[in-house]
């Protein structure tokens, strides 16, 4: 009985993962869980209009996908069709959060067409079983419908493959 209890309760959260060709289960981070650098919430319906390139971060890794973040960049993408997200995973960090929120603030006013958000408390870890601890890659076309997933590194041999992807759905 614990064996399909145990299943049962696998394969439930296995549905939730987010999965490319999908549209995610709809997420709020807000409050105590964290949100938007400004204090506002974070909804992941905000997903849509446009297409979105979702970083999410362990601090600790920051720096792993720097090479496709420059890609982009130098692709120049119009910001009225294509922005990026930052969501930062302050609970895989042993990084105090004030340093770090200091840091988004910084880099908010700096960059102000990227989303900077807080998660304190694995929210997008738990609801789309993001991989923690680690540098992941999520794009959306327009219509909120997950287009690519990448835990980890993107490879130099990918980025282009990735930059055409984000330009056939404009």
């Amino acid at each position: 009985m614990r064996k399909i209890i145990l299943s049962v309760l696998v394969l439930c959260g296995v549905s939730f993962a987010v999965e490319v060709g999908e549209v995610p289960s709809a997420v709020t981070i807000e409050g105590e869980n964290g949100g938007n650098v400004n204090g506002k919430p974070w909804d992941s319906s905000m997903l849509k209009g446009k297409i979105h390139t979702v970083f999410y971060v362990d601090p600790d890794e920051r720096d792993l996908n720097n090479d496709f973040a420059d890609a982009l960049k130098a692709r120049k993408f119009d910001r009225k069709k294509v922005n990026s997200v930052a969501i930062v995973n302050l609970a895989a960090t042993w990084l105090p959060d004030v340093i770090i929120e200091s840091k988004l603030k910084d880099k908010q006013k700096k960059f102000p067409d990227t989303i900077y958000v807080k998660d304190k408390n694995k929210v997008l870890v738990n609801a789309w079983k993001l991989a923690d601890d680690n540098s992941d890659i999520l794009i959306f076309n327009k219509k909120g419908k997950l287009i690519y997933k990448k835990f980890g590194k993107v490879s130099e041999s990918e980025i282009p493959k990735v930059i055409k992807l984000i330009e056939k759905n404009l």
